[in-house]
């Protein structure tokens, strides 16, 4: 940001509540993207859909549909640890059915660090 206002020749001198702006002004445009990426399961990668809201008088509004997410707190026999995970009631099925093992081992494979 700093080069920016030094490329278009421009003297200002910058003192410590400026630059605390400029921070809040960066923090507040990137605050969008931090909040969408909390919804996500981890397991299915459920996250939340857009639709539309439909009235009796057929009056459309946006709205979110959120996925069900728990915090839902495992026992992994293989490492004697406790894990936490952010699943989604489909993905706790998923879990119940094949093991919790074998869905940690996938999602290692996908890159994810637990």
């Amino acid at each position: 940001m700093l080069e920016d206002v030094k490329k278009k020749g421009k003297k200002i001198n910058f003192t410590l509540v400026s630059l605390l702006h400029l921070l809040t002004f960066a923090v507040r445009k990137n605050r969008k993207k931090l909040l969408v990426m909390a919804r996500v399961c981890q397991v299915t990668g459920k996250r939340p859909m857009v639709g539309n809201s439909v009235s009796h008088s057929n009056i459309k509004t946006k709205r979110r549909f959120l996925p069900n997410l728990q915090k839902k707190r495992f026992f992994f026999a293989e490492e004697d640890r406790w894990v936490f995970l952010k699943v989604s009631t489909d993905a706790l099925r998923t879990i119940n059915k094949n093991g919790l093992s074998t869905v940690i081992k996938q999602l290692r494979a996908d890159g994810v660090k637990i």
